[in-house]
């Protein structure tokens, strides 16, 4: 009796085992159906138990995959002889929505009275191939930094020797041929000048000064620095921010350079006037910041290179700055910088940010009659 109790306290701790375990497992018979479906599975392939429990692999699975399996499990109940089982492999799988993403999968059989169970282990990689690609780009950007360190340091010099020669051949020159040249070469090193400091800036590490800051309150003072320009270009500008702090913790400067560098794009992309808006709400634990335009937009084959360095839609830029905006923001914990765009038809840029909770608290007192206020 007691055995017989411990074998179903086992088989209770090991179903409890598999059934929480965050790699899904999938048992399927040597006739395709499925018998087994446990959390993670319902979790990573968007399906209830209900919709796959009964039925066919093939309602989680592609065509051509499915095809696949099934013959590799007609083989193996015909010869005993192991292809993929015992091993891990990765491969694209499917959602429910339709989307894939890439998975290791392990596969083991068991046989019990002479009917074959295969059972198949799915770990979804989409967070450990983001993990690895950002380890990657870590190192690839720390050795572009050495590269561009040395080249700085080498150009440097002889370019300002270069532009303060020019100017001062400007103050002495007489004829306007040799002016225009020299103002040519003048703006010139100015261009480069800044392309070697936007170069520091995007490769080069530095210390961050890492603060509590007023989204609300920075968003309006950085309108304010647009607003001439706005008006100049007749451009309908709007802030949609309410009295209420959000605070969140960043560096205030290179947080600044990002909302500049963007409300400089939507401006640069309504030459003809248009509509610009900023507005900051409040989702959960998250400040999701918006700044939309309806100018030129960006065309289809150029949205997965906007991001890149060097590479710009415009007549004249560096094509930094959207990739520097994008890894600022990404050096805050939590933090994304996306986009939506339609040739012709504007561009969303949107900033996704974690609040700060505790400085939010601190941000707002109670005065003596119970009625909150904030600091003047």
């Amino acid at each position: 009796m007691n055995d017989l109790h411990n074998h179903s306290s086992e088989l209770a701790i090991l179903k409890g085992a598999v059934e929480n375990t965050n790699e899904a497992f999938v048992t399927i018979d040597q006739n395709h159906k499925v018998i087994f479906f446990n959390k993670a599975a319902e979790n990573i392939f968007g399906y209830g138990r209900d919709e796959v429990i009964g039925h066919d692999l093939d309602v989680i699975m592609s065509h051509s995959c499915s095809r696949d399996h099934r013959q590799a499990v007609e083989r193996y109940a015909k010869t005993r002889v192991p292809g993929r089982i015992g091993h891990e492999t990765e491969m694209l799988a499917t959602r429910k929505n339709g989307k894939t993403f890439p998975a290791s999968i392990s596969f083991s059989v068991s046989d019990i009275d002479g009917i074959l169970y295969f059972t198949g282990i799915v770990r979804d990689l989409t967070e450990t191939n983001a993990l690895k690609e950002k380890v990657i780009r870590s190192e690839r950007l720390a050795a572009l930094g050495q590269v561009v360190a040395e080249i700085t340091h080498e150009i440097k010099n002889p370019l300002m020797m270069i532009g303060g020669f020019a100017n001062q051949l400007i103050r002495e020159a007489e004829d306007e041929k040799s002016l225009t040249k020299l103002n040519i070469i003048a703006d010139e090193v100015s261009r480069l000048e800044s392309l070697l400091k936007e170069l520091k800036e995007l490769y080069l590490p530095r210390a961050l000064n890492i603060e509590e800051i007023d989204l609300n309150k920075l968003l309006q003072e950085i309108y304010s620095l647009v607003k001439g320009d706005c008006e100049g270009q007749k451009i309908n500008a709007e802030i949609k921010t309410d009295n209420k702090p959000v605070i969140v913790e960043a560096d205030r400067a290179r947080l600044e350079q990002v909302f500049l560098n963007l409300l400089k794009n939507s401006i640069e992309a309504m030459e003809n006037g248009g509509n610009l808006s900023v507005q900051p709400k409040l989702i959960g634990d998250t400040v999701e910041i918006t700044i939309a335009d309806d100018g030129i937009g960006i065309p289809e084959d150029a949205k997965e290179k906007i991001f890149s360095p060097f590479f710009t839609t415009k007549k004249h830029g560096t094509g930094l700055g959207l990739s520097i905006s994008k890894s600022i923001i990404e050096e805050i914990e939590g933090s994304s910088l996306t986009l939506k765009s339609e040739d012709g038809k504007g561009t969303v840029f949107k900033i996704t940010m974690p609040v700060c909770k505790e400085g939010m608290k601190k941000s707002i007192k109670t005065d003596k009659a119970g009625v909150p206020h904030k600091d003047p």
